[in-house]
Parts: C-alpha cells; structure tokens; sequence
C-alpha cells in the first residue's frame, strides 16, 4: 500500500515542478540539487513520483473534508441534515444554494471546490499521459502502468463531472501559458472521452496491486458505469443509438469483474476495520480504495468518520472517546433508509448502523457505573405500538442487567415525534475509526472503498432490466445478480443477530486520555423486532418480478410506480440504498435516474419545498463563470446565463 505521507509530498512535489531552480551565482556559490524542475517529469523518476501525487488528489484529498458528503449524500432520500447544519444548503436546495453557496461557517463547502479539484486532477493526470507518452522507455511501469493510470484517473474525473454538471469543457493537454477562453462541451461528448479514456486504461493496465493500485478490473468496473451514465435516463434527449449496445457492456464488463472479485462471505467484513493495511482493507470484493495509512501526523487523513455520527457525548452519563467517534454530525438517516431494510431478516441495517451504546461518564450516585446500557435505539415498524413516546428517559429496562436506560430512542411510538424531529439517530459507522491518536482527532488512517463487486452486480442487473425494456430478454433476468448480493446479506445458520462491531475495534486500549469507550459490541435487534432469540437461516431471494419485498412495495405504491420497467428500477435503486448506503453514490445514481426530486420530496423533509427538475445537475461556479473569457473579454451577464445550467 502506498505511503500516505509520501502521496501528499508527492503532491506537494509535482505542484512546485513549473518553477524554475536555476539561479545566478550568489554569494554562497551553492549548487541547487534537492529541487525539481520540468525536465524532472521527463524522466521515470518523475513520472512515476507525478503518478504517487495524481493518485492522491483524484482519490483521497476530499476525503479529508466536506466534499463527499455534499456532492453525493445531501439532498437525496437516504439522509438530511444531521445536528451541525454547516453545510445544510447542499440537503435543502433553499435560495443560498447556486452558482455561489451561502457560506455558514468555515466548514461550509463552496460552489467552486468539487468543480476546482476535479480540474487540478485532471490537469495532473494530462501530465501524467503526457509525459509518460513521451518519455523513450520501454519500462513497463511508465509505458502501459503509469499510462493506463494517467487515462484512468482522467476519466474517473470526468465521469464526476459529467454526473455532476453535465457538458463541461474538455481539456486533454498541459499549458504553458493562462488560458481564460473556455466552452462547455455536451454530455455526449464528455462521455465520449471518458468511455475512450477507460477503455485505454482497461487496455494497458494489468490487476496486480489492487485495491489500492488502479488495476484492469478498476477500468472495466468504472468503463461500466460510464457506459450505463450514457444509457440512463438523464440522457435520453441523445442516446438511443448507442443504448442497447452500452447495455450490453455493461453486462459483458461487469461479468469479468464479478468473476475476479467473489464478494465476502459477511457484509460485516467490510466494515470491521482493525488497523491501517488490515485485513478488511485487503478483501477480495474491493475493486479500488482511496488509500491511508498508519502516519495520523500527515496532512489530511481521511475524516469521513466524523461526518455520520449522532451527538452521543452531549446526554447524561456520556462523553466523547475515541471509540465512540468525534460527532461533527452532519447528515441523519431519513425514515427511507430505517425502512428500506427488512430488519429482521437482513443483516445490512444491523452491521451498517450503531444502535447501543454504553455508560463511559457515570455519575456519582446515579446507580449507573461505566458499562451500563447508556443510549439505546429502537428501530421498530410502524405497526409496533408498544411505546408512548419517541424519547424516554430511564423508564426503559435493560434486561441483562434489570437497570432502566438512561436514553431510548423509539422510530415509531404514538407520540409520532419521530428520529427525524431529533439530533439523535443511529450512527452509520462504516468509516467508524478508533485508531485515532485521541478523542478529538480529526484525521483517520482507514482506506475509503471506492468500488466493491457488490455494486458491480448491481450495474449487471440493471443494465439487464434497461435491456428489458427495449426487448432484449426479461426483466426476471436481473434477479440472479440481485439475489446474489441479498442472500450474501442473509443472517447465516448459528448467527447472533444481536452481535455488533464497527471500526471502533480499532480502539485496542481501555481508557485512553483518562476516558473510558462508550462501544458495546451489542444491537438492538431483539428489542427493536420484538421477537424470540433465533439463530435459524433466513431467505431473501426475490422469486419473481411481481413478488418483490414488502418494503420495496411500500415505496413502489408511494412513488406511484405501475409498469414493470418503473417497478425494477425502483427496486434496483432501494437495493443500492441496503448495500451501499451512505457510500457517496446516491446523488449521481438518482441524478441519472432522474428520479432524484421524486424521492427527495417523499423522503427528505428540508429538501420537500425547494426542490425542482432542474436540481438535477448541480450550478456551473460562478468563480468559473467569472473567470472565462470570449475574444479576448470577459463574458457578459447574458453569455455567463447561457453557459450556466438551467434554473440557476
């Protein structure tokens, strides 16, 4: 696995390599032979550190901020703002949200700053291709790795782009001077290049060093993606002509990944992160990960644990450790996501989201010492009317110990509060890190997956009911790769289903700076389902297209869904939510869709009043906007309205 501290020098490296090191004589007559220059790109040397630091700002420096939860989880069905509201105008599209985003506060994230970093990837991966053409070598690590990498890292950016924006300008080579003279290239044409960047990529790149190397399976997963942005439903003004066959690739492509990768026997393996370079990181599902390590001292880390978690140390008894995470809590889970998985018999909700925790600030008196069930949720059906109120404070026993719990927290009791009135909420914790230095520390060393075999078969099955739809076999055809995914999220034969582990694991220690953990490696699922103690093997293969799951019918009759095409594709979408939830995809896959403000307006209580069909493609920057030039000017108020997207 590469060194993080290395890929951010590396970085820091090639950003600097435009400034000359030559100098006149001086009085210390010194001979300059740490810097870099130009020429240092034109060798292996620099080609290969330029390959270190472009891996570096294309797949991890966002993951040290705000940008992956704005881009792709706010303002879609799967969460809404959390506690902190910091970047709440990504959730709610209110009138501060546009080509400038009215700023809260210092974490805010900025119109410009996904638009911005994209841009600098693929300006450092035009470098990469560049020079790494360029170069006489018959290295191989130069000629077909760093090439491919080069062509992969510049379509991977533009592929968010085009998801993101639409048509942008194409840039496909270095400069040597300012360029202010700019157009917007269509969304066919972006994709163009982004399908013949990947598919040079899936030619000169073998799959050795995966996940944390770009390898061929990584090019044919995310070739496969582009293929199915094409055929989606955002681009039906332009691609019938190349649908049925893009469908077909994606089906093709996605088989010889699905092949070299078997996804893990237990979804919990995905998540039960231990240390830096463990093995969880090192699965044979994971296609590629965005790479940390162990150096927490490095600029950056990933801090996508902090982004997901409820306010647990601000009750009674509780206080902020390691294990429990540092809440900044920006985005909850909205009633869609609670509901979407059968909890009974689906073990994704239960190894996806924390549910319990303990007492690690006892108070003198209170009968309560640390270890005691402190916080408890309980994530009943709606049906379920055994609880009076959604928030109860100590009048809740726990049965191991016959002690009540000083906070339970009901999704359906009849005072009809409801978690989405509160700041307290089960805790996605698939980036839970407690290999942290201390309690307060922001930077994480555990990798961000960035594509699993999971998804890969669910491009495969929905490729195969678009493929339905314009008559090339059944929609019954997406089951079997649908099916696969479930049956691996069944509770297997002899599994405690009350049994629970996140990456707090990490945490090796008892008390670290004087705090006790506040993680039990306990769930609520007997007092959430209410049912007897089973350990028996359950199904969830879906046997035929018009026996779906109760809860995927449940959204099909709210959306309004009556044709089998419309059905699926719902299906399809509320399976992506089980498995891959809060993995930065929603956005986009509901952007393409184009089913995004349906289930917004459903499912997301801020983004109900102010969302509309042209939310579907985020604003071109005004800072871009402001910044291109036509003839030799800047554009006018008129030609920068032209150029910006609908609606904004």
């Amino acid at each position: 696995m590469k060194n993080y501290k290395k890929l951010y020098i590396n970085l820091m490296l090639v950003a600097t390599l435009g400034l000359s090191t030559s100098c006149s004589q001086d009085f210390l007559d010194e001979e300059l032979t740490t810097g870099y220059n130009s020429g240092y790109l034109k060798t292996e040397e620099g080609i290969l550190a330029l390959s270190v630091g472009t891996y570096y700002q294309v797949f991890a420096l966002d993951m040290n901020r705000e940008v992956p939860l704005t881009a792709n989880q706010s303002g879609t069905d799967e969460f809404h703002v959390g506690g902190d509201p910091s970047n709440g105008l990504w959730n709610s599209y209110a009138s501060g949200f546009g080509s400038f985003v009215t700023v809260s506060n210092s974490n805010t994230v900025a119109a410009n700053t996904n638009w911005d970093n994209l841009y600098i990837g693929i300006g450092n991966a035009n470098q990469l291709i560049e020079s790494a053409t360029a170069i006489a070598s018959t290295n191989d690590a130069v000629k077909k790795i760093a090439l491919g990498e080069g062509h992969f890292m510049r379509a991977y950016n533009y592929l968010k782009l085009v998801r993101q924006y639409g048509g942008v300008p194409i840039k496909l080579n270095t400069s040597n001077v300012v360029e202010r003279e700019f157009t917007r290239a269509t969304s066919e044409e972006v994709l163009s290049q982004v399908i013949a960047d990947f598919t040079q990529a899936y030619n000169l790149l073998s799959n050795t060093g995966g996940p944390n190397k770009i390898t061929k399976d990584a090019a044919a997963h995310y070739l496969a993606k582009a293929y199915l942005t094409r055929a989606s439903e955002i681009n039906d003004a332009w691609n019938s002509s190349t649908k049925a066959a893009d469908l077909q690739q994606v089906v093709t492509l996605s088989d010889q990944v699905i092949a070299n990768h078997p996804l893990t026997s237990n979804y919990v393996n995905l998540w039960d992160f231990k240390a830096a370079n463990g093995a969880n990181e090192k699965l044979s599902e994971l296609i590629l990960s965005a790479d940390f390590n162990s150096n927490q001292l490095t600029t950056g880390g990933n801090q996508q644990h902090l982004y997901f978690l409820s306010t647990y140390d601000q009750l009674p008894q509780m206080i902020r450790n390691t294990a429990g995470g540092r809440p900044f809590s920006r985005l909850a889970p909205t009633y869609f996501t609670y509901d979407i998985y059968d909890k009974v018999n689906d073990s994704r909700f239960w190894k996806s989201f924390q549910t319990k925790s303990i007492v690690n600030n006892a108070a003198a008196g209170s009968g309560y010492v640390n270890g005691d069930l402190g916080i408890m949720y309980v994530m009943n059906s709606p049906t379920d009317n055994r609880f009076a109120l959604t928030r109860n404070d100590g009048t809740i026993i726990y049965s191991k110990t016959g002690k009540t719990i000083p906070r339970v927290f009901v999704a359906y009791a009849a005072d009809n509060f409801g978690l989405m009135k509160d700041v307290r909420f089960p805790s996605l914790s698939k980036y839970m890190d407690g290999s942290r230095l201390d309690f307060n520390a922001t930077k994480g060393s555990r990798d961000i997956i960035l594509a699993r075999s999971a998804e890969t078969y669910l491009m495969a099955a929905e490729a195969k009911i678009r493929l339905a739809k314009l008559g090339t076999g059944s929609y019954s055809d997406a089951l079997s790769y649908i099916n696969t995914v479930r049956n691996r999220a069944t509770y297997k034969s002899g599994e405690d289903r009350a049994a629970y582990t996140d990456g707090s694991a990490a945490w090796t220690t008892a008390v670290q700076g004087g705090r006790a953990s506040s993680f039990i490696a306990e769930n609520s699922y007997y007092e959430s389902n209410n049912i007897s103690n089973t350990t028996a093997a359950t199904d969830l293969t879906i046997t035929g297209i018009n026996a779906l799951p109760a809860a995927d019918q449940a959204v099909i009759t709210k959306l309004g869904y009556t044709a089998d095409y419309d059905r699926m594709l719902c299906l399809i979408l509320n399976e992506r939510t089980r498995e891959l939830c809060g993995e930065f995809h929603r956005w986009e896959d509901l952007s393409r869709t184009k089913t995004l403000v349906a289930r917004a307006k459903e499912y997301n209580p801020e983004a109900k009043p102010n969302i509309q069909d042209y939310h579907n493609l985020r604003p071109i920057p005004q800072t871009f906007l402001d910044g291109v030039y036509v003839n030799g000017r800047p554009l006018t108020a008129a030609e920068k309205q032209e150029m910006q997207n609908p609606g904004y």
